[in-house]
């Protein structure tokens, strides 16, 4: 795809959504941290229901560390890998009290090197946190990067990579939200709504439905 026209898609996407954000419900970084490490392979959907009560109960790191994990378990038991997620959140939280004072570090090998915090999670904190203009790469970008012509290829690093260089700079720091939120419920996996797309007009999509 040409610059200009993917200059184009991206501005008609500030033009529809000038302030994307996330459907993860937080009102902290540190529960933004909790809510991105719940949803991988969950949806945002399902961890929003239960991270109300959760948060109500322990929204900081060391009110995670009281409420201790079997207590945590019990809160988050409905999203999957439920028992793995409770034993990272609750190592985070210990690493946050002793290690960062329980603040969010703002470089990448800090957060990688918090459990159950991989590069997407990372881009997110990044990102949402520190306005640093990094894109997170889940299975709706990785989909429609590929399949609208932005960026071809086999893992979600190289997607990541191709975006980082072919998206103007100053569309960069929102465009993560955009192409997820675009993937979740315009460009879908199985029947994109095609004919509703306010971008169908620049999509290389060549099966295309109208």
């Amino acid at each position: 795809m040409d610059a200009q026209t993917i200059r184009k898609i991206f501005a008609c996407f500030k033009k529809n959504n000038p302030h994307p954000t996330t459907d993860l419900v937080y009102n902290s970084p540190f529960e933004l941290l909790v809510a991105a490490v719940l949803s991988a392979r969950a949806t945002d959907k399902s961890v929003n229901k239960i991270s109300g009560k959760l948060f109500s109960a322990a929204n900081t790191p060391e009110k995670m560390l009281h409420l201790g994990e079997a207590n945590l378990k019990d809160h988050i038991k409905t999203i999957g890998l439920y028992q793995n997620k409770a034993k990272n959140i609750m190592k985070l939280s210990y690493i946050l009290v002793h290690q960062h004072r329980s603040k969010i570090p703002s470089t990448r090998e800090e957060l990688e090197a918090l459990p159950g915090v991989g590069r997407k999670t990372s881009n997110v904190l990044l990102n949402m946190c520190f306005q640093k203009p990094v894109i997170a790469v889940d299975t709706h970008i990785f989909r429609v990067s590929q399949r609208i012509g932005l960026a071809k290829g086999k893992t979600p690093l190289a997607i990541e990579e191709q975006l980082m260089k072919v998206i103007p700079s100053e569309y960069l720091l929102n465009a993560h939200h955009w192409l997820v939120l675009h993937g979740r419920y315009t460009c879908i996996a199985r029947k994109p709504h095609c004919p509703t797309c306010i971008i169908n007009k620049w999509c290389e999509f060549p099966d295309k439905i109208f």
